[in-house]
């Protein structure tokens, strides 16, 4: 028996929760992996996953197993970046990251080169978008996330605070005029941003000095990305909550309202399978992803 394929097959089911998913990450047929686990437990002397038609969960015993292959697993990827290429620069593989489109397309990707720059033989695959990508199916390393995380088996490391505004184009001011306190908002024209994932609009949640309170706005416009609430906004087409890295990306071009009000920030986390940090590649990258937030004044985790 291969101990180490053995021990990629065991970490890949259980980070994908699934004998299914993980033989499709893989690319190998289910009933292969199967018969590695039996061959495993059966080496062992002792069950590792309890398996029904519905459930996959650890035992005592696959846990204490799945905590010591991460780390030898981690240790053979730590050994190979030193030496394959000769040193840290040398690093190779590929890094396959899912991330939010408006995040990524202002704040991740015109930044990349830097990244490059630095580990020019480690290979990204970048996808953006906002739909719940399942890291084992898709073959994902790490997807960066904003909002309060469900839980999960994955690890979350938070990186950032999303700032937002209240803010509106002047040709809507012009015609409305700016709302005064938080109960105005309700009388005027807002674009509402819901969730592409469980189609609910978002509300709005809002700390004033009597404490926080959440407005649900109306309006006749209603979109699902964050680029798609900005772009309405530009056109006056109503007042709209905007990540504060989208209106200084537009200077002039948006009026930022109620300046005694302050929207609920929302945390940015770097979310990926347990036991995978130790990979150099991820390393590397989340290193680098905090630095790049920590240097936003809009996105830091604390304002200095």
């Amino acid at each position: 028996m291969d101990k180490v394929r053995a021990m990629q097959t065991f970490v890949r089911i259980v980070e994908a929760n699934s004998f299914t998913k993980a033989a499709e990450s893989l690319n190998l047929p289910r009933a292969s992996l199967t018969a590695t686990m039996q061959n495993l437990e059966r080496h062992l002397g002792a069950q590792l996953l309890h398996r029904t038609t519905r459930r996959l969960s650890l035992t005592p015993e696959g846990e204490r197993y799945y905590q010591h292959c991460a780390s030898i697993l981690s240790a053979i990827e730590h050994a190979e970046a030193e030496f394959v290429g000769h040193g840290a620069r040398g690093m190779r593989g590929r890094l396959r990251i899912d991330m939010p489109g408006s995040l990524g397309r202002a704040i991740v990707l015109p930044r990349l080169g830097e990244f490059r720059s630095a580990w020019p033989e480690l290979d990204l695959t970048i996808s953006t978008g906002d739909r719940l990508v399942d890291l084992a199916a898709d073959g994902i390393d790490c997807v960066l996330r904003v909002g309060e995380l469900q839980d999960s088996s994955l690890v979350a490391r938070r990186i950032g605070l999303m700032r937002f505004v209240i803010a509106a184009a002047p040709a809507y001011l012009a015609r409305r005029g700016a709302p005064q306190q938080v109960d105005d908002l309700l009388r005027h024209e807002g674009i509402i941003h819901f969730s592409g994932r469980t189609g609910r609009p978002f509300e709005w949640e809002l700390e004033t000095a009597g404490g926080t309170t959440k407005v649900a706005v109306k309006g006749g416009v209603a979109v699902n990305e964050a680029d798609a609430n900005l772009l309405c906004a530009l056109q006056g087409l109503g007042l709209a909550q905007l990540a504060r890295y989208q209106v200084r990306a537009h200077p002039g071009a948006l009026v930022e309202l109620l300046p005694g009000v302050q929207p609920s920030a929302m945390p940015v986390s770097l979310l990926y399978p347990r036991g995978r940090i130790a990979n150099p590649r991820l390393q590397a990258f989340a290193a680098w992803l905090a630095a790049l937030f920590a240097d936003d004044p809009d996105l830091r985790l604390a304002h200095d």
